[in-house]
């Protein structure tokens, strides 16, 4: 079922800022940065350890990142959660009576298939659900 964490994902109002803070301070590189048009996003990619982190920030006003940052600030939007079979997982959730955002994946960064599972049925937690 679950691998491991993948990724957390970071929203951010300006990437810029946001990268010089994890690369100067903290002393993080950032390995990739892509834009990811169908979610209008920009995302910067930062290895910590096993983990990722991943700074997304918003190409369109629209986007539910922006949405998110409105509502909330910046901060911690999601965590992702890597698995071999996305599509039996989102079977398997549904089945379970999890409200999914995404019923099929999408195309994320990376190439990677992804889908979201509502915050309503994980505390409050938006998780992505990540196979590469």
């Amino acid at each position: 079922m679950i691998k491991k964490l993948d990724h957390i994902g970071i929203a951010v109002s300006d990437m810029d800022s946001a990268l010089r803070f994890y690369v100067d301070p903290l002393g993080l590189k950032c390995t990739h940065i892509e834009e990811v048009p169908d979610q209008n996003v920009k995302i910067a990619f930062i290895p910590a350890g096993d983990v990722n982190l991943e700074l997304v920030q918003a190409t369109d006003s629209e986007s539910a990142v922006a949405r998110f940052i409105e509502r909330k600030g910046e901060g911690i939007q999601h965590i992702a959660l890597l698995v071999d079979d996305i599509e039996k997982e989102l079977d398997n959730f549904k089945e379970k009576g999890v409200a999914l955002i995404d019923e099929k994946p999408r195309e994320g960064a990376h190439g990677a298939k992804i889908a979201f599972l509502h915050p309503k049925s994980a505390n409050g937690v938006l998780l992505e659900l990540c196979e590469r």
